[in-house]
C-alpha cells in the first residue's frame, strides 16, 4: 500500500496569496518525496475558493516535476466537460515529458452547478461530453493521424504533439453513482474515490468485478482520498485539526448549496439529496467512521486498517496533510510522524 499528498485548496487571497500557496505545497511534496510518499495529486476547479486556485493542475504537476525525482504526479481530477480534448490531449503530453514520464491522469465529469453555468454547458451532457472526451484523449495519446466524429468534437487526420514519455497511467473518479465504477473497470481505468457514506464497499466490488469481468489482468488499482493529522497526544490533534476540517467542509456546504434550486439531471442522481447532507459533517463523524485519519499514530494505524477492512483494500492514500489554512510547520510536523510513525506498518501490504 502506498500513500501520497493530495492538495485541494480552500483559501482566499486574504488568507494566502496564490504564490505561497503553492511554494507550501512544493514544499510538502520535496519532503514528502525523501520520507517514502509515492505522489501528489492536485484537482481541477474554478471560480471559487473551493478549488479555485487551480484551474489547471498540469501546470503546477509541470512545475513540481522540476522540484522532484521519483514520485508520481496525479491530477486529481481534471475535466474533459469543459475543455477541448486536442488541447488536453497536448497539456497532458507536454507536461509528463516535463516530468519524464511520471504523470499519471485522473479524469472526472465535475458536479458543481456553477461551473456548467459559468461555462455555459448543461449538466444532461456531462457523462457525453465526459466520455467522449475521454475515448478521444486516448486516442491522440496513443495513435497518429486520429479520426474520431464525437458529438461535441470532431477529430480529422490528426497526430498530437509532443508524443508522450510513456502511457499515462488513467483513473477515473468516483464518488456514489455505480455505473461510473462499472465503467472505470470495464474500460481497465484506475480508480480514485472518496469513502462517502456506508456504501463505499459495494461501489469497490462493482469495479473489481467489472474489472475481471472484462478480462484485465490483476484486480485494478484504487486511489481513496483521506484528510490526514497527526500529533503525540489525541485531544491536541483533534483541537488543532478541527478549525481547517470544519472550514474545508464548510465551503463545501456553500459551494454546492445551489443543488438545491438546479433542476435534476439524470447524470446526478442522488447528488441533491447526498449534499443537502453535507452540512451534517462533524470531525467527529469522520474520523468514528475512518475517513479522516485524526489522532495519535497509534490511532491513526488503527483508523486506517479499519478503513482497509471496510472497503476491502485498496492500493494507494491520497492525503490532504495541509487543509484550508493549516499553517505549513503544522503540517510538516505532521508529515513527518504519519512518515516515521505509521507509513512503515503498512509499507509491505
Amino acid at each position: 500500500m502506498e500513500f501520497g499528498l493530495q492538495f485541494f485548496p480552500n483559501v482566499t487571497p486574504e488568507e494566502i496569496g496564490p504564490a505561497q500557496y503553492f511554494d507550501n505545497c512544493i514544499a510538502l511534496s520535496r519532503e514528502a518525496e525523501t520520507l517514502g510518499f509515492t505522489h501528489t495529486r492536485m484537482v481541477e476547479h474554478y471560480f471559487h475558493r473551493y478549488g479555485g486556485y487551480s484551474p489547471n493542475p498540469l501546470m503546477f504537476l509541470s512545475s513540481l516535476a522540476q522540484h522532484t525525482k521519483t514520485m508520481r504526479l496525479v491530477t486529481g481530477a481534471i475535466l474533459p466537460v469543459f475543455s477541448n480534448p486536442l488541447k488536453m490531449a497536448a497539456e497532458i503530453a507536454m507536461a509528463d515529458a516535463l516530468s519524464h514520464g511520471r504523470l499519471d491522469v485522473g479524469f472526472a465529469r465535475a458536479f458543481l452547478p456553477h461551473e456548467f453555468r459559468r461555462f455555459g454547458i448543461s449538466q444532461d451532457e456531462s457523462v457525453g461530453r465526459f466520455r467522449e472526451g475521454l475515448e478521444q484523449i486516448e486516442l491522440l495519446l496513443t495513435q497518429k493521424n486520429v479520426t474520431h466524429e464525437g458529438q461535441f468534437h470532431r477529430i480529422v487526420d490528426t497526430t498530437s504533439y509532443p508524443p508522450v514519455a510513456q502511457r499515462p497511467k488513467f483513473y477515473i473518479a468516483a464518488t456514489q453513482t455505480p455505473e461510473s465504477f462499472e465503467f472505470a473497470g470495464r474500460k481497465g481505468y484506475c480508480l480514485m474515490a472518496m469513502p462517502m457514506g456506508q456504501g463505499i464497499r459495494k461501489l469497490f466490488d462493482i469495479y473489481r468485478a467489472a474489472w475481471r469481468e472484462a478480462g484485465h489482468p490483476g484486480k485494478g488499482e484504487i486511489m481513496v482520498a483521506f484528510h490526514m493529522f497527526c500529533d503525540e497526544d489525541s485531544a491536541r490533534a483533534r483541537e488543532i485539526a478541527r478549525g481547517p476540517f470544519d472550514a474545508y467542509f464548510r465551503t463545501i456546504v456553500e459551494v454546492t448549496s445551489d443543488f438545491a434550486t438546479t433542476p435534476d439531471s439524470s447524470n446526478y442522481r442522488g447528488y441533491k439529496e447526498s449534499m443537502s447532507k453535507m452540512d451534517t459533517i462533524t470531525l467527529e463523524k469522520n474520523i468514528a467512521a475512518a475517513t479522516a485519519w485524526i489522532g495519535t499514530p497509534g490511532e491513526v494505524k488503527l483508523l486506517i486498517e479499519r478503513m482497509i477492512e471496510e472497503t476491502g483494500g485498496f492500493e494507494h492514500a491520497s492525503m490532504q496533510v495541509q487543509f484550508s489554512n493549516m499553517e505549513l510547520s503544522v503540517a510538516q510536523k505532521s508529515m513527518r510522524m504519519f512518515a516515521r510513525d505509521v507509513l512503515p506498518a503498512f509499507a509491505e501490504r
